[in-house]
């Protein structure tokens, strides 16, 4: 028998023979109370013990109330153990079925990530979604801004955290900060001159600013010059002298981007935000959903940027619940304008992290001053939503059967209102078409053809990023009854057809600046190609893509001193290009001139010291020897 059982019945021979002496003393003190009741005369009670109860008795009472006491906690302990092993035994069938699920999925990061959500992700949905009904919609929690989180209820603290636990009493001190944690390997921090102030408040609103004080901008100005140099050696030279300037980082994080070093490329991006975080104000909330930051100001626009590229880097890492909630994040900061068109992604990351009756309570919020419906990804999500949420096993079938049919018409509408959209998703997905769906007009080339530049610029974008969310084979067997269905009222003339035909037609002619924005940081491929050339054919920088047309600018760059090199000759340039100090400019004034005089004497001198040196060293070589004279001149050795 192991110790475990040896303890617990030990323990409950203790519980037994408490209770059996809680019985024996219940006994003896309903005798005594009986005897007393037997008593007649009232001055017999007072003359006993001189108004109080004797010191037998009060012994007596207190065995008693030692003996209850332990009698309880015996039978508190005993149910504790009765509950534990209970869960341990429903743990350890979970942890099996759980392994048997992972060792299915194989080497596929996306199935067992897939997984890994269905056993943990779904169960925890369940106990949050009372609460999160009753929160604001883009309520974030501390705790979720940290990957770690996340990636700890997938596959545990012991995985995830590693040796780290035995290296933190080692570390660096570092401020506690919530998006990111800072790193061992990182430079020590110091204040890079950056700052936050609050300019106002109003209606329940704080509206804020990051500033940059002398010494920034100076940084700020070589690091224009660096990027002007088209050499991004000069940025890592800028970043070791100033290593967190935002904008360095952000431009060397797009180039090891380009050169599929995400590790560097990511924590280059942490470094960005750790040093933001340690400039707030301390009147500025991530949580509270009531600050603002225009992004006019170009202080502020590396925020955005920052946040934007580290949720990019949280999704594709398979932290999509993480990266909804610095979604929710960048949306909050300016929800009027969202200069970061944050709607276009944030649908999708809602049903990665299956939170679908969040984003349909969005949906209908938003709907009324937002006109989400007229957004594609929108029009496909809610009606996927819907499907998802007829589909779970803990809903009435009544309520199952309600939310098919409203999915079903959800989705209808959709393909009518987007019928641009079916053939690229059954493309991608690869998935055939029916013959009768590929030969109808409405579905056919022409609904792509005929559509207007920026809706097919937000459908590439739709089909190109949230294609794998219609891969399953139950989702595809349900789209495919819909569309027969859409076939049948297009060829009875519904008058919902011809409304969204007329509504495509007056709609979607320009896009506006965010959804281009949006397109150029997202690097969809689909969507790219669809750009308009007023915007492909600007000169873009990964630190500022795009700005806006009405940006506030609180300090400019000076005027560079050699900006008449831009008017030099062929000569002169021919010139520069040997000797980089030559100077060919003259100026009017006569002391002015007749020193350029003396600088251009010098210079020339110098070139012809320079090339006569050069054919001094030019030496020919005679061509060798023939052995075989009779060799053919046609011959190569």
């Amino acid at each position: 028998m192991s110790s475990r059982a040896l303890r617990r019945l030990k323990g409950e021979q203790r519980a037994q023979a408490a209770l059996q002496e809680l019985e024996l003393s219940d006994e003896e003190r309903v005798n005594n109370n009986n005897q007393r009741d037997n008593i007649t005369n009232i001055f017999e009670l007072i003359g006993d013990a001189d108004g109080g109860p004797s010191d037998e008795e009060t012994q007596t009472d207190r065995r008693l109330s030692e003996r209850t006491n332990e009698g309880a906690q015996l039978k508190k302990d005993k149910m504790k153990n009765e509950k534990a092993n209970k869960k341990k035994k429903k743990k350890k069938k979970a942890q099996a079925e759980n392994g048997k699920a992972v060792a299915a999925a194989g080497d596929d990061i996306d199935a067992l990530l897939e997984t890994l959500e269905k056993s943990k992700g779904l169960s925890h949905q369940n106990t949050d979604s009372s609460t999160s009904e009753n929160r604001p919609l883009l309520y974030v929690e501390h705790r979720n801004l940290n990957p770690e989180t996340e990636l700890k209820r997938y596959f545990g603290a012991r995985a995830v955290l590693g040796d780290q636990r035995a290296k933190q009493r080692q570390r660096q001190f570092h401020r506690c900060t919530w998006m990111t944690v800072p790193k061992d390997t990182w430079p020590r921090f110091s204040r890079p001159g950056i700052s936050m102030s609050l300019i106002e408040s109003k209606g329940g609103l704080q509206h804020f600013t990051f500033e940059h004080n002398r010494d920034y901008q100076q940084v700020q100005f070589k690091f224009l010059d660096a990027v002007e140099s088209m050499d991004p050696n000069n940025i890592v030279v800028l970043l070791q002298l100033n290593p967190y300037h935002i904008d360095s980082l952000l431009q060397l994080s797009d180039v090891c981007h380009m050169q599929e070093d995400q590790e560097t490329a990511r924590d280059l991006i942490e470094k960005a935000l750790y040093c933001f975080e340690c400039a707030f104000h301390p009147v500025f909330s991530l949580t509270s959903g009531t600050c603002r930051l225009d992004y006019c100001r170009s202080e502020n626009r590396a925020f955005y940027l920052a946040l934007f590229k580290h949720m990019m880097f949280l999704e594709k890492r398979g932290c999509p619940r993480t990266a909804l909630e610095y979604c929710k994040l960048i949306l909050s900061l300016d929800p009027d304008n969202d200069p970061l068109c944050m709607l276009l992604l944030i649908d999708f990351l809602y049903i990665r992290c299956r939170e679908y009756s969040s984003l349909i309570r969005l949906y209908e919020e938003w709907e009324v001053h937002r006109n989400l419906s007229q957004l594609p990804n929108f029009a496909f999500s809610v009606a996927l939503s819907h499907y998802h949420l007829s589909q779970q096993e803990d809903i009435s079938p009544e309520k199952s059967q309600q939310l098919q049919q409203k999915s079903d018409v959800l989705l209808q509408n959709a393909l009518i209102m987007f019928p641009g959209a079916l053939m690229p998703l059954l493309d991608v997905c690869m998935v055939q078409p029916d013959a009768a769906v590929s030969s109808h007009a409405f579905f056919g080339p022409k609904s792509q053809i005929g559509q207007a530049p920026a809706l097919s610029e937000l459908v590439s974008l739709c089909v190109g990023r949230c294609h794998s969310l219609w891969k399953e084979a139950g989702v595809i067997l349900w789209l495919e009854e819909n569309v027969r269905k859409v076939l049948q009222r297009v060829d009875t003339h519904d008058p919902y057809v011809e409304d969204c035909q007329d509504k495509r037609k007056l709609r979607y002619q320009i896009a506006p600046r965010n959804i281009h924005r949006h397109v150029l940081i997202s690097e969809i491929k689909e969507a790219t190609a669809t750009l308009p050339l007023e915007v492909t054919t600007q000169p873009g920088m990964g630190f500022d893509p795009l700005p806006p047309l009405d940006s506030i600018v609180s300090y400019t760059r000076p005027e560079r001193q050699n900006a008449g090199a831009a008017n030099e000759s062929t000569l002169s340039l021919f010139f520069r290009s040997l000797l980089p100090n030559f100077n060919l400019q003259r100026n009017e004034e006569g002391q002015e001139v007749a020193r350029a005089g003396r600088e251009l004497n010098q210079e020339v001198n110098r070139l012809m010291v320079a090339m006569r040196d050069m054919l001094a060293n030019i030496q020919f070589q005679e061509p060798q020897g023939e052995d075989n004279p009779d060799r053919d001149d046609e011959e190569w050795d």
